[in-house]
């Protein structure tokens, strides 16, 4: 069992007594900035300062009066599920001139304002760079023109400048994501699965718009979670001749009984001469043999008189030189709307709280910064090396010079578009490399969603390097009954947006079968094996790499990709479907939240599941908002329960008259759901009432999350290339012979890194009794929720960050 850690610095050695922060959004909208400005308000507040809204961006500030408000605990109560920005955003001509920044300045010194938190684009984070950099010229202004005297001058001669990023496009370099980046995706994932169920009904193509102005990040991630045909994105601009390569690819893919083709194209696409990609150069030379194009255009599309390219016009030109059944899907703003995903919340409240840490540290020394996400690490890095480097991308473009833009844009970027392209297209025969090696893959424990876009980009890619694939029904189960048949290309065509898990999957261990499984091994010729699954599947594959010394024939490469709701396998951050869970939890917080904005003086007492490992309810918590969360791993007794309910009953009296309290399945045998729910309606008798929901399955469903889609995708096409390499190395004397420990590996994500990492080594790192890791990261988060929650404890901020130090990071993208 882990234990609470001992903290070697508190967050109260960083008092905010006598400090104000002001916090703005600023530029476009994204889902989850109202869940960064409750970070900040509440950690401001927790640490002692006065935390101010500045309401709509820099021209509140500019503007001052009743734009710049002192904020409450209470007045950012239920924010963190609302998507845009509740404190305003405006685009502000003013600031950007001398005389505008000057009035801003005069309005935050007479509320002795000097530390700024600022959640926007390049754009926002460079002017604020600029206001710090002015900041003493500014007060020496306003003390000569008599606005302030000198001793205010003196007072708030430091300005301190936060930045976060907030944008959907996910075009700042120097943080893996931005916040609005996972909601977008969201919204563009759950419409392009709508249009595919229309369109299995029909002959038709779709062409889809994504946002993304100079940036494709949005189009290609999004192409890879559905599996689109076509992608065209401005960082790499097709060829010429790449309509016609378009159509024959969509013509091959209709010869192979597809009813569907996509096309995903960034609004700002350009081919290599720097031309605009419009919906007149996505032609299909094909007649009648097609059933489907989507053409993705530039909501700013413009011809070359300067002329607007409207969708009708589009649609027009389509129907009438074409003759095509054709349908346009401009997503516009709806990417930037609805809900925030769990992701963006806890990115904005991971980031949010660090930004007040930030804040409290600097000196007049310290460079603006802007906080980042690296890995699952919250970071801190200078602010003008991230927006120089950002500027270096579109330099790069301007320029035509693709690769480069590409390699500024990151390696995460950078391995999202090798592996769309070594997935979308289907090599002949001849093309392939020669190999003679069959490879199976099975699923193993409870359904995960994603599991199935892991099978298919784990056979799509197995193909490519020429092996022949094989699909195990019901795992181990249907291994040893000889439920093993070959699978090609078109069979896992669609997979990648479907739950659960096509093939099947079982809990069954291979140790009671080890004969019945080596023979079947023998008869298929199998070479090597690739196991998606949970706890059980790194059992099974540890069970077989111990079977070696008296089965010959499990001396093949394994692997095993984590693949469980429950995030609860050894050796990996993260697992296939924690993702999808996480927002079916959060989603039904949400409303039952909601349900009780009618019935005042009510909390909620909500069981996950995850076993013993407490990571969905933690991490589902924290993104809910949740008032206090039990888990197996944090001990609680009596004492605790009580203290909970009376910290509840302190907050009915303050005009938040809700609360939520999350229960994990096996945190304790003895206080149950149903033991804490009958404690709580006691206690709060008079105070609140109480209802309790279970949630169950209901966490395992519904289709994966863009996350679950794009990290099965990337994480198995990794497998299987290190497989290949496996093979070959292991391949003597017409055999394959593969003894040793890094022959049989989970592959797995560890802070910035994908490792793989031998099974027989991650035993001792594992509790196999309640089937956890000994050592799991997201713990760190649990005195974030306390805090966001008003709870008095003790904040690791050696845990929050990095923060000794992270200033000299170089600023960069990775996987």
């Amino acid at each position: 069992m882990a234990k609470r850690q001992d903290t070697k610095k508190f967050f109260e050695n960083l008092s905010g007594a006598g400090k104000s922060i002001g916090v703005l959004t600023s530029g476009g909208d994204a889902q989850g900035m109202n869940a960064a400005v409750r970070a900040v308000v509440r950690m401001g507040i927790y640490v002692g300062a006065k935390v101010y809204f500045v309401h709509e961006g820099y021209q509140g500030m500019v503007d001052g009066g009743d734009n710049i408000e002192e904020a409450s605990w209470e007045s950012v109560s239920s924010m963190l599920q609302v998507g845009g920005t509740v404190i305003g955003s405006a685009r502000c001509k003013e600031f950007r001139s001398h005389e505008g920044r000057l009035k801003a300045a005069h309005h935050l010194v007479q509320r002795d304002i000097t530390n700024l938190c600022v959640i926007g684009g390049d754009g926002s984070l460079t002017g604020a760079n600029l206001f710090r950099e002015e900041w003493s010229g500014l007060l020496e202004e306003l003390v000569q023109q008599g606005l302030i005297d000198e001793e205010a001058a003196q007072n708030n001669s430091e300005l301190h400048i936060v930045g976060m990023v907030g944008s959907i496009d996910n075009d700042f370099c120097g943080t893996d994501m931005t916040i609005g980046t996972d909601s977008a995706l969201h919204r563009i994932i759950e419409v392009v699965d709508a249009i595919m169920t229309t369109a299995q009904s029909h002959q038709r193509t779709f062409v889809l718009e994504v946002m993304g102005r100079h940036c494709g990040y949005l189009a290609l991630v999004s192409a890879l979670a559905c599996g689109a045909d076509w992608v065209l994105i401005p960082e790499m601009p097709p060829e010429d001749g790449w309509e016609e390569q378009m159509c024959q690819k969509l013509s091959e893919s209709r010869s192979r009984g597809s009813r569907l083709n996509i096309i995903i194209v960034a609004e700002g696409a350009i081919d290599r001469q720097g031309k605009a990609i419009t919906v007149n150069n996505v032609k299909d030379n094909r007649a009648d043999k097609k059933r489907l194009n989507i053409i993705i255009v530039a909501e700013g599309a413009i011809d070359s008189h300067n002329k607007p390219i409207t969708t009708d016009h589009i649609k027009e030109l389509v129907v009438s030189c074409l003759g095509f059944d054709t349908r346009v899907t401009i997503l516009g703003h709806v990417q930037r709307g609805g809900t925030p995903s769990a992701f963006d919340r806890i990115l904005a409240s991971r980031m949010g709280v660090e930004a007040v840490l930030a804040l409290l540290e600097a000196s007049a020394s310290t460079p603006a910064c802007v906080v980042s996400l690296c890995g699952n690490q919250a970071v801190r890095l200078p602010l003008m090396e991230c927006v120089q480097m950002t500027q270096d991308v579109q330099k790069a473009m301007d320029e035509k010079n693709f690769e480069e833009a590409v390699r500024l844009r990151g390696r995460s970027f950078e391995n999202n578009l090798n592996t769309y392209k070594l997935l979308s297209y289907r090599k002949a025969d001849s093309e392939l490399p020669n190999s003679s090696f069959n490879v199976a893959v099975l699923n193993v424990g409870a359904p995960a969603a994603g599991m199935n876009a892991a099978v298919r980009s784990a056979v799509r890619v197995g193909i490519t390097e020429g092996h022949k694939m094989f699909a195990v029904n019901d795992g181990f189960e249907g291994f040893y009954k000889g439920q093993i048949k070959e699978i090609k290309w078109g069979d896992v065509g669609g997979w990648t947006g479907q739950g659960g898990s096509i093939l099947g999957t079982k809990r069954t261990l291979p140790a009671k079968h080890l004969d019945k499984i080596a023979e079947q091994i023998r008869i298929h010729n199998i070479n090597a094996l690739l196991v998606i699954g949970g706890f059980e599947a790194f059992e099974c594959l540890l069970q077989l790499y111990e079977a070696r010394t008296s089965h010959e024939d499990f001396c093949i490469p394994m692997c095993v990709l984590p693949a469980t709701i429950s995030n609860n396998v050894p050796g990996t951050d993260l697992s296939i479907g924690a993702d999808t869970s996480l927002n079916a939890i959060v989603e039904t917080c949400d409303r039952i939240k909601q349900s009780a904005s009618g019935t005042k003086r009510r909390v909620f007492i909500i069981e996950t599941m995850g076993g013993y490992c407490g990571y969905l309810a933690s991490v589902g918590g924290l993104a809910a908002g949740a008032d206090a969360v039990y888990i197996y791993e944090e001990p609680f007794d009596i004492r605790d329960l009580q203290s909970n309910v009376e910290h509840l009953t302190e907050k009915m009296k303050t005009g938040i008259q809700r609360g939520l309290v999350l229960r994990n399945e096996n945190s304790n045998e003895n206080f149950t759901t149903d033991f804490i729910y009958q404690l709580y309606s006691e206690e709060g008798k008079g105070v609140f009432d109480c209802r309790k929901n279970v949630l169950g399955h209901m966490q395992q469903g519904g289709a994966p999350s863009p996350f679950d889609r794009n990290f099965g995708t990337k994480i198995a096409a990794k497998a299987i290339q290190w497989i290949s390499r496996k093979l070959k190395d292991s391949y003597k004397e017409g055999k394959v012979f593969a003894n040793t420990e890094d022959t049989a590996c989970l592959l797995g994500m560890r802070r910035r890194a994908m490792v793989f990492q031998p099974v027989v080594q991650l035993k001792d790192q594992t509790d196999f009794i309640h089937r956890i890791p000994k050592e799991q990261w997201w713990l760190k988060l649990r005195p974030l929720m306390k805090i966001l929650a008003k709870y008095k404890t003790s904040y690791d901020v050696s845990d929050s960050g990095q923060l000794e130090h992270v200033t000299r990071v170089r600023p960069k993208k990775v996987d």
